[in-house]
């Protein structure tokens, strides 16, 4: 499982560094699907993946203002600090598939924790192949989205 979360990690970051070629104003601007725009799109899946993590960690959700975190810069220094604190955590936790129920209060509900660990690799997923098509639109090539040939 913890493959699936560095995957995710080494094309989120590849995403920052394809944002590079591209003006805020670009970032930043509305499009159709997804999250609405490149820039806070990255925000939502960095925010997410925290989010549920502290939920299986037991820990309360922190909200984020996106405002604070509204250029790649700012968006990469989130998500490695994040980045740091869930690795630890996740190459300590040893059952990727427990049904242990875990809570989810902005939802209100409980989810089985095996559950909550493909949601959260699942969602980047989604959410990437709708930079993917932004990325298109803009008539440049997209982060490769392939498992097979990385190292982790």
């Amino acid at each position: 499982m913890i493959d699936f979360f560095r995957y995710n990690w080494q094309v989120r970051e590849e995403w920052f560094e394809w944002c590079q070629q591209l003006t805020l104003e670009q970032l930043t601007a509305q499009r159709t699907g997804g999250q609405g725009s490149i820039l806070f799109t990255l925000f939502h899946i960095i925010d997410v993946e925290y989010s549920w993590i502290r939920a299986v960690k037991g820990m309360e959700d922190i909200r984020v203002d996106y405002a604070e975190y509204d250029t790649v810069e700012k968006l990469k220094t989130l998500s490695d600090r994040w980045r740091g604190e869930i690795e630890d955590f996740l190459t300590s936790y040893n059952d990727f598939s427990s049904k242990e129920e875990i809570y989810a209060p902005w939802l209100k509900m409980k989810f089985p924790a095996g559950e909550v660990f493909l949601h959260i690799i699942s969602h980047e997923i989604h959410h990437t192949g709708q930079l993917s098509v932004w990325s298109r639109e803009l008539n440049l090539k997209p982060v490769s989205a392939n498992f097979i040939g990385r190292s982790f």
